[in-house]
This record gives structure tokens, C-alpha cells and sequence, in this order.
């Protein structure tokens, strides 16, 4: 199974990575562009930093910050939006993004009940090893959905080690979308202690993801990854 590449655009003023580098709605789209150009096939807005110390904000504020992006990106691309707020994805689905990218799961009842209504969307739900797909998600739906183990959400070096290596059973359950770009794990297992400086370790996850079974890898480093995973698709 080909694996796609997910490009992250945060237009939030606070994300760990690159929080305040693409808030203004004219740099986000330009930076949707560019790694579009690069090789991304799904284009990820979001709103709201969900690292550890974020502050939470509603629906509103998320749509003003992403509104103009999502309806200036997606007539044009394949666009998802990374929110919990059911109402921030009605209106990105109406303006033709094509995915919801939910972290959390007491929203996931009326995200299905959004996708009734748009045929042509899909979603991305937590979900771990033991997780129980049918009280998750419809049956009906189910074609429609990517599993997130998560790696990252008030885990330990170990346990994103393990939900790493478990990606290769969550894809014989269903589609799997992996998004381990820029965290913690890989200055937990290398020792690197200068920011920026972990992009061999994000390419390995990537790999490895791919490797494992994985449908989408969700990064920031588009270019590069895109590369890494052509060189080793033609080597396979």
C-alpha cells in the first residue's frame, strides 16, 4: 500500500514546533503551497496547539484563525482540518475540506454525523492497540476512517516506542495515519540536545511507519520525507 504524505500547517501562535511562523493567513496558505510543491498529498490546518501546556480555545477563535486558509486551500487541494470542535469541521467540510483530524474521542458521535452529510470526507479518530473499532466508529463509516495511535498524548519513551511498533496490527484493523514528526521520542532516544536537529530521527519514523503499514505519515519536514519514501518505494 502506497503511503501519502500529510503536510502540517499551524496557524496558532503557541505550537511547540513552529508556533507564531505561519499565523497570519497570507503565510499559511503560503506555506500550504510550498509543501504542497514539495510533495504533500493532504494538506493538515489547525487551529489550536495541543502540546502538553496549551491553553484550549473555543470554536470560534479556531475558525477565525483557520477560516480564510481552509476556504483559500481547499477548492484547490486535498485539505483536512485538525480539530475537536464539531463545529470548526462543519464549516471547513462545507468550504471542501476533505478530513477531519479529531485527537480526541468525545466529539467523534457528531464528527460521523458531519460525515453523513458529506460523502466524499473522511476521518481520523484516536485509536490504540485494544481499542474496540466498533464502539468507535459505524459500521457503515468505517471505510472512511484512519486510526491514530497517538504517539506523543501523555505517553512515555516506552509506550511510543510500542504504539510505533504496533502500527503493522492497527493496519491489518484498518487504515493508519502516524503522526510522530518533531516529537519527543526521537530526542528521548538519540540524546540530541539541539532543537531542530532531528530530522534523521523523523525520517526513520517515517520509514519505519511506511514499512510498517502505515496510510498517511503526518509531518512537517514534507520535502524530505517525500524523498526518503521514493527512494525506499523504488528499493523495495
Amino acid at each position: 500500500m502506497d503511503c501519502r504524505i500529510m503536510g502540517i500547517v499551524n496557524v496558532t501562535p503557541d505550537s511547540f514546533s513552529d508556533g507564531g511562523r505561519f499565523y497570519e493567513p497570507e503565510e499559511a496558505i503560503r506555506r500550504a503551497k510550498n509543501l504542497i510543491g514539495e510533495g504533500a498529498d493532504i494538506i493538515d490546518i489547525g487551529g489550536e496547539s495541543t502540546r502538553p501546556d496549551a491553553t484550549p480555545i473555543g470554536w470560534e477563535e479556531e475558525w477565525r484563525r483557520i477560516g480564510e486558509v481552509v476556504l483559500a486551500l481547499a477548492p484547490k487541494a486535498s485539505v483536512s482540518v485538525d480539530t475537536y470542535h464539531p463545529e470548526t469541521a462543519e464549516r471547513a467540510l462545507a468550504a471542501g475540506a476533505k478530513m477531519v483530524n479529531c485527537v480526541f474521542r468525545e466529539p467523534l458521535d457528531k464528527m460521523f454525523a458531519l460525515l453523513r452529510d458529506h460523502p466524499q470526507a473522511e476521518i481520523v479518530i484516536p485509536f490504540r492497540p485494544g481499542d474496540n473499532l466498533d464502539a468507535l466508529a459505524p459500521g457503515d463509516l468505517r471505510t472512511r476512517v484512519y486510526l491514530d495511535p497517538m504517539i506523543g498524548f501523555g505517553t512515555t519513551r516506552e509506550e511510543d516506542l510500542e504504539l510505533l511498533k504496533s502500527v503493522g496490527e492497527l493496519a491489518k484493523i484498518g487504515r493508519v495515519l502516524v503522526g510522530a514528526s518533531r516529537k519527543r521520542i526521537v530526542k528521548k532516544l538519540t540524546g540530541e540536545k539541539v532543537t531542530g536537529k532531528n530530522l534523521g530521527g523523523n525520517l526513520a519514523i517515517a520509514l519505519f511507519a511506511a514499512a510498517s503499514g502505515a496510510s498517511i505519515v503526518r509531518v512537517h519536514d514534507v520535502r524530505e520525507t517525500a524523498q526518503a519514501i521514493k527512494v525506499w518505494t523504488q528499493l523495495r
